[in-house]
């Protein structure tokens, strides 16, 4: 088969393409808009016995220092369609931008997610959520291309196996379908609904507008670094490096009968302890750092890159990680997908 010379860049530098600035070359690149580009790009690296890594926009991935010797497909799908309650949008869309969409045509049930860096082919993987809400709860149907058919096949929420931070597209079926595009319901009376005590309290008004909340919560954000700043070198991360453990409530107890002011959340599995505070408690202060890696001076959570290597980041999350269990007997997950060189 002969290779797609018009999707396809040789050696492109992968750093500038992730929110954390880190990774080394791409052998290919291949910039798709369209469901022939995606099945042409596969079709081909199959051909040649090259691994392809999906990206989206970058947010919630660290790419290895030598870069990734197959093909990075980078998901260009683009296009919004408004239907009344519901809106399909392309994976390729911006979510922040869409959030803002939607806000501004009043429509309600994604404005505490503002502010979050990446694609909306990303937030039914990751079952995106902040402050309150979760994706899963507007999500009527998502799309995805299958990597072995090359068939499109519809989803509905029931069969995407959404959990916290979860879904079948991040666990059991990783790696084997690209989200194509993602259809939600939203709520057109334009009423936003606070969960999240953090958020009401920045919030000044009894029935605030969409927009109020979700200034609100891009304050909260900003005041975190997280969001995405070229001004801010706070910003230069994945986001929360590591997720909220969810311990069972006999595990809880005793947690609390060593720390009895260990904060937490009620989860359906259990109690939610926040990460941020295991990490402080285990000795990681907020703006530490280790060589070119370090902790961000507003949010424990978030590992920073100060001119460093993925190498180096790793460095300081293994030794995190390694602390918080053998403080506490909880062993934090990683949130962002790490890929290989594979070189």
């Amino acid at each position: 088969m002969e290779k797609p010379s018009h999707i396809l860049r040789e050696n492109v530098p992968l750093a500038p393409l992730t929110t954390m600035g880190l990774g080394g070359p791409a052998r290919y690149l291949a910039e798709c808009t369209s469901l022939d580009e995606m099945r042409t790009c596969l079709t081909w690296a199959a051909a040649e016995g090259l691994s392809v890594q999906v990206l989206g926009g970058g947010s919630n991935v660290l790419f290895a220092d030598a870069g990734y010797s197959g093909v990075v497909l980078k998901v260009g799908l683009s296009g919004v369609v408004f239907n009344g309650e519901t809106v399909e949008v392309a994976a390729g869309e911006d979510w922040d931008g869409f959030v803002q969409c939607c806000v501004e045509r009043g429509l309600a049930g994604v404005e505490c997610l503002s502010g979050i860096p990446g694609s909306v082919g990303a937030t039914p993987i990751q079952n995106v959520g902040a402050y309150g809400q979760e994706v899963k709860d507007t999500i009527v149907e998502v799309r995805a291309l299958d990597r072995q058919t090359l068939e499109e096949i519809a989803f509905a929420p029931a069969e995407c196996g959404f959990a916290y931070r979860q879904s079948r597209f991040k666990g059991a079926d990783r790696d084997r379908f690209i989200v194509t595009s993602v259809t939600y319901r939203l709520d057109v009376s334009g009423q936003p609904q606070i969960r999240y005590p953090e958020l009401r309290r920045h919030v000044d008004d009894e029935c605030p507008t969409l927009a109020a909340v979700r200034d609100a919560v891009l304050g909260l954000r900003r005041g975190k670094s997280m969001v995405i700043d070229p001004q801010d070198p706070n910003s230069r991360s994945v986001g929360s490096f590591f997720l909220n453990p969810v311990i069972d409530e006999e595990a809880f107890a005793a947690l609390k009968d060593r720390y009895p002011n260990v904060p937490s959340f009620p989860d359906s599995a259990g109690v939610k302890v926040p990460a941020a505070w295991l990490v402080e408690q285990a000795g990681f202060h907020k703006g530490l750092q280790r060589g070119g890696a370090g902790i961000s001076e507003r949010h424990a959570l978030a590992l920073v890159n100060r001119g460093g290597t993925t190498r180096e980041v790793l460095a300081l999350a293994g030794e995190i990680r390694d602390a918080v269990e053998q403080t506490f007997g909880i062993r934090l997950e990683r949130e962002p997908v790490l890929v290989e060189g594979h070189y």
